[in-house]
């Protein structure tokens, strides 16, 4: 039962929304005096609208703009002061995999996989929230500057309630949806490769924005495609004006010049086409019409066929090919002339000589790629009838754009990103396309670790995670010795704050009464391992090779990807060990500040390692 308002009518309101029906153009968002966003109407427009001359007005120009744009611009650049820390309990061969589930605050992870990841990245798929009044949106905050922003996501936790219901009663519709992905659009386009692309799926609700800040963000010389998904193939006729049957899948490239898209294979369909009926000897063809459109002057000419029949191009038509070209071909037995050799010409095109793929098209057939329910179908053979997630993507979908963004060249690894992953569909299609073809992709997914109402799966964090896990052990009980090397771990790491304390990064705000508590300027709760990852962020080095752990002179020491780095965070580091790392002559060394046993062996570090191996790179934390 709906409640009463108990409460006069707003006036202002319903005059709006009566301007709303008749000039829907003049309908705008703006910010009233204390910051927040209400819908208002655009006089500018409305008097243009009103009149049969042109109205003097703002500047005109072409773009897209909404309350909060800067300040979402403003939050892209805004540095933080976070980590990622690793979980090797909720990971699948942590030291070995190639595979990252970042669970976090997907803008945070953007940032945090910016040095590391600068242009690497050869496809990126997100699926992110339609904004159909029943989404949540990212609570970024943007109501502060940059110095103020450094410093609360240094100093503070911020991993409270980061989700906000976005309805149309919140008035900020449109402008929170573009102020939350703007940023992140941003971010993700710093990580493609140069002739990388991004997938983006979305609904009829966004997509002129979307296209809108992927243009701007992109340019739209950049613009590959708009794809037509057929998510549903069954009518619903309680649907109120159409049935709705499909969604949109934008394309993007980096840069237009340097990129590729794959092409699909050929179907046995388009194969049997091709038949050989004159057993040439060149294997399958199919007969082509020999005739072109228009006149030319050297394309009508007489062809005499075996049997003696006289063939000449129709009016206003031509041969396609010169009768030099022509004789040449009838020479080489490329002309069929039918069964009888007295029959209209045409050219044999063999199946050999055609390119073994085919361009994808525009639109996207469920039957070919997958609807909503086959994506259903899959959760259940996974999860069993209770499906954990309401609105997966099918798998054979998402495994199609990496057919045509992430092909694989002399088992070349690309890197696919997902920082919308949800129920982890990507990952699971890039281990089934990887088992397919024996790629050597590396997924990288994202997710806020946002709660459920389930009591098996608190978070969809939680559901990614165990999707992958069933999904890699089915995909390779089925695919055999075909996938023995395939790779279907993940590497578990999750946004938090520093593992720093706050007199890391301002020394000069510590009280002297607390002094004591300062003899360390790492968290007490942080592992050896957390440092490790916090540094390989630093660095800029990849998360994802491979780590051992060693015990020299009774201290553990991490060395990742072989020699490339080593590290040490134990208290008590002796000469004697900081010798025998030298000795390995890591490309990079880093120890803890004050872990050492002696303050001469701090003050002898640069100079050990000079000796021994004078090409490794020294830091401290």
């Amino acid at each position: 039962m709906d409640k009463l308002k108990m409460h006069t009518p707003d006036f202002t309101d319903e005059n709006i929304a009566r301007l709303a029906e008749l000039f829907p153009s003049c309908v705008t968002e703006t910010k009233d005096a204390e910051g927040n966003l209400n819908r208002a109407i655009d006089f500018d427009q409305l008097r243009q609208e009103l009149s049969g001359n042109i109205v003097d007005g703002p500047h005109e120009r072409y773009h897209l703009d909404w309350p909060g744009k800067r300040e979402a611009l403003l939050t892209a650049n805004a540095p933080i002061a976070k980590t990622l820390r690793p979980s090797r309990e909720e990971s699948v061969d942590f030291d070995t995999t190639k595979n990252l589930y970042i669970e976090g605050d997907n803008l945070d992870a953007l940032k945090l996989l910016q040095e590391t990841y600068l242009g690497k990245v050869k496809m990126i798929y997100i699926d992110p929230p339609y904004n159909t009044g029943n989404d949540f949106i990212y609570e970024d905050d943007f109501a502060e500057d940059k110095d103020a922003y450094f410093e609360r996501s240094m100093q503070k936790d911020e991993e409270g309630n980061r989700l906000v219901w976005n309805s149309e009663a919140n008035g900020r519709f449109h402008s929170d949806w573009l102020s939350m992905l703007y940023p992140r659009l941003k971010l993700a386009r710093n990580l493609l490769r140069d002739d990388g692309v991004i997938f983006v799926s979305i609904d009829d609700n966004e997509v002129l924005n979307l296209l809108g800040i992927l243009n701007e963000i992109f340019g739209s010389a950049n613009h590959i495609a708009t794809v037509v998904w057929e998510k549903v193939y069954t009518t619903k006729n309680d649907a109120k004006y159409f049935s709705a049957s499909h969604e949109y899948l934008t394309c993007y490239s980096k840069n237009t010049d340097g990129t590729m898209i794959g092409r699909l294979g050929r179907t046995e369909e388009m194969d049997a086409r091709y038949k050989n009926i004159d057993n040439d000897p060149r294997g399958p063809w199919k007969a082509i019409p020999l005739y072109s459109e228009g006149e030319s002057k050297n394309g009508r000419y007489d062809i005499v066929a075996p049997g003696g029949a006289i063939f000449q191009p129709r009016k206003d038509m031509h041969w396609r090919y010169r009768e030099a070209d022509m004789m040449a071909l009838i020479d080489d037995n490329r002309i069929y002339f039918g069964k009888d050799e007295n029959s209209q010409p045409n050219l044999k095109r063999f199946l050999n000589e055609v390119a073994q793929g085919v361009r994808a098209k525009t639109l996207w057939p469920s039957k070919d790629v997958g609807s909503n329910d086959s994506a259903k179908k899959e959760l259940k053979e996974l999860f069993g009838s209770d499906i954990p997630f309401p609105y997966p993507k099918p798998v054979t979908y998402i495994q199609r754009m990496i057919q045509l963004g992430g092909e694989v060249e002399s088992n070349e690894e690309l890197i696919i990103l997902d920082f919308f992953s949800g129920s982890a569909t990507s990952a699971h299609a890039a281990m089934k396309q990887n088992a397919g073809d024996g790629g050597n992709r590396k997924m990288i997914s994202v997710q806020w670790p946002e709660e459920t109402e389930r009591g098996d799966f608190s978070t969809i964090a939680e559901i990614g995670k165990e999707r992958i896990r069933r999904a890699g052990k089915k995909i390779k009980e089925e695919a055999g010795l075909m996938a023995a090397n395939l790779d279907i771990g993940f590497r578990v790491l999750k946004v938090d704050t520093s593992n720093m304390k706050d007199v890391y990064y301002s020394p000069d705000t510590a009280e002297q009464a607390k002094l004591t508590d300062l003899i360390t300027n790492i968290k007490e709760d942080r592992t050896p391992e957390d440092l490790l990852f916090q540094v390989l962020l630093d660095w800029g080095v990849d998360l994802a090779l491979p780590i051992e752990r060693e015990t020299i002179a009774g201290k553990k020491v991490f060395f990742v990807d072989d020699n490339a780095f080593a590290a040490c965070f134990d208290d008590g580091i002796s000469a004697e060990l900081v010798k025998a790392i030298a000795e390995r002559k890591p490309m990079r060394a880093v120890f803890k500040d004050n872990g050492y046993d002696r303050d001469d062996t701090k003050i002898n570090v640069a100079e050990i390692f000079k000796l021994i191996s004078p090409d490794t790179e020294l830091k401290a934390i």
